[in-house]
């Protein structure tokens, strides 16, 4: 993979690039931040589960544009790498661990939904247990150094192709140098399969498994409203008609599950560019021009950027959470609290199974 093209810019296209790439490194930065906090002090409730995983999340992007978006910004608008060898490899396995780590933190999420919506409650509470979560969290984080730091620090990425690296690496018409990251064949497979080709397929088996759970609910929500369900949340008796408060309940999990599924397509569509060609580059004498290996890359990057503006704008939830950080804790946007109303007991039925509701 190249990092940088090596075919350089004019200063127009410095100055577009310089302006792009300040405001995604801004957007990404201010926009997990605003994430971390939302769900730290804001409504989005702490208990939720897969919030832990969502903070996880955004920590990580926040890392990708602190960390390595910025090194990748200066050398692309310089045309040169000024910082020496060795933090070119470690900028370099940061880049890999990091963004390896995002897509298996939205894997994990379609996990933690999939258990919330398509399992009965209690299966979901016997899969997603704290030390579950620990683990799949840590796993987030371990299983990337594997394809990042260990392999890129002892050079397994490059054994066969040194000499083209190393032509690579210095243009001696313009006397550059650039943070070169290539790949051979087996390194590429193996980087690709596990950092995106594996959750990605997991990730659309969870989610097409939630989207005909939500498109089930949804029948059922219709047949109910059809048959006359009381519209009080009480029940008449002997019916079985879930009340308000399990429709509600339905309706929240389906939207919840619509907004993961957009988060999700959206990473795809900003990394498969990049991770198609990480495999095919190899297989083709590396002949991937330098300035399409850029703009792939930093297609991969905007999506650092993009997910908190899809919380903002698919959860409600969020959206509220945000307006409280953002306006000092305006009580306008804190939600009516339903803990002092009396709520009557009444019986549901949810994923096959008999609940007593509050």
């Amino acid at each position: 993979v190249l990092l940088s093209s090596s075919e350089g810019f004019g200063v127009a296209e410095k100055i577009v690039l310089l302006t792009f790439i300040s405001a995604v490194i801004l957007m990404a930065i201010l926009g997990n931040l605003l994430v971390m906090g939302a769900v730290c002090r804001g409504r989005p409730p702490r208990k939720i589960k897969t919030n832990y995983f969502i903070v996880s999340l955004a920590f990580a992007d926040l890392l990708v544009s602190v960390l390595v978006m910025p090194f990748g910004a200066i050398e692309l608008v310089q045309d040169n790498w000024i910082y020496g060898e060795m933090f070119c490899l470690v900028r370099t396995s940061l880049d890999v661990l990091l963004t390896t780590a995002s897509i298996l933190h939205l894997c994990c999420i379609s996990l933690d939904r999939y258990y919330a919506i398509c399992c009965q409650p209690l299966v979901y509470r016997n899969k997603m247990t704290p030390l579950r979560i620990a683990v799949m969290l840590g796993g987030c984080w371990v299983i990337p150094t594997f394809i990042s730091f260990l392999p890129i620090m002892q050079g397994w990425n490059s054994i066969g192709i040194i000499d083209l690296i190393q032509q690579r690496q210095f243009n001696k018409a313009s006397n550059s140098t650039y943070c070169i990251f290539m790949v051979n064949k087996p390194y590429a497979i193996t980087c690709s399969v596990v950092a995106f080709y594996i959750p990605f397929f997991l990730m659309v088996l969870a989610y097409y498994r939630i989207y005909v759970t939500a498109r089930e609910h949804a029948r059922q929500i219709q047949v109910l409203q059809r048959a006359g369900a009381p519209a009080d949340g009480r029940q008449h008796q002997g019916q079985h008609h879930p009340d308000q408060h399990s429709t509600h309940r339905m309706k929240t999990e389906t939207k919840a599950a619509k907004t993961l599924c957009i988060i999700m397509g959206c990473f795809c569509l900003c990394w498969s560019p990049f991770f198609i060609t990480n495999i095919v580059d190899p297989f083709i004498n590396y002949t991937v021009p330098g300035k399409l290996w850029t703009a792939f890359l930093w297609l991969g990057y905007i999506n650092s950027g993009l997910n908190p503006f899809l919380y903002a704008f698919l959860n409600k939830s969020f959206r509220r959470a945000f307006l409280i950080i953002l306006c000092c804790g305006d009580e306008r946007y804190r939600r009516p609290s339903i803990l002092g109303q009396t709520v009557p007991c009444s019986t549901t039925t949810i994923n096959g199974s008999t609940h007593v509701l509050r």
